[in-house]
């Protein structure tokens, strides 16, 4: 019996140290998904810090500047920047308004006719702006001979051009193409092919 109890009691021995290595192994590897998704979360919190745009100010009233700022952010990368643009028309009336001032009227009109649309209004108005020191008619005939000297943008002159253009293609009036025109068709009429220049 003594080896029977023995016996016994080594199984029972056993037994225990397998339920022991059983439930060591299992805390073990729950420890160790715990850890995993600590870590995982740990790891999935953490950003990017935000791009954030600049503040570009414009103290001076005076300086025809407008500010403007921008920022772009990703998941992985962030970039801001901020700059100031310069406002022609705003420079040009102060200029014009400077020059006024100083009792220099027509060259603040002058400045001011360096826009197409300031130019253009003041053609239809049928106050023309001065051309190199002319006004008035005069100052009208001196732009029409040098168009290239007019403001990029005028829908004026390049109406006038346009049709420059156009009687310096065909080379004809318009009631020299009304006779070619009745000469063709009268040509055409009778049978005759006729090629007219």
């Amino acid at each position: 019996m003594d080896n029977d109890e023995n016996y016994g009691w080594k199984m029972k021995i056993l037994f225990f140290v397998l339920t022991f290595i059983l439930v060591v192994g299992t805390i073990t590897s729950a420890k160790g998904a715990d850890t995993n998704t600590v870590s995982s979360t740990v790891v999935t919190d953490k950003s990017v810090p935000t791009a954030s745009a600049p503040s570009v100010v414009v103290n001076n009233s005076d300086i025809c500047k407008t500010a403007a700022s921008t920022a772009v952010q990703t998941q992985i990368l962030g970039i801001a920047s901020g700059i100031t643009i310069r406002d022609e028309n705003c420079e040009r009336i102060k200029l014009s308004r400077s020059l006024y001032s100083m009792g220099m009227k027509v060259a603040a009109v002058s400045t001011l006719c360096a826009d197409p649309r300031v130019f253009d209004a003041m053609h239809m108005a049928g106050t023309y702006c001065p051309y190199m020191g002319a006004i008035g008619e005069e100052a009208k005939e001196g732009w029409k001979e040098n168009i290239d000297m007019v403001p990029k943008g005028s829908l004026v002159f390049k109406k006038i051009e346009i049709e420059q253009k156009q009687k310096q293609t065909t080379g004809l009036t318009d009631g020299q193409k009304l006779a070619k025109f009745i000469l063709f068709g009268m040509a055409m009429h009778s049978g005759i092919v006729a090629f007219f220049p």
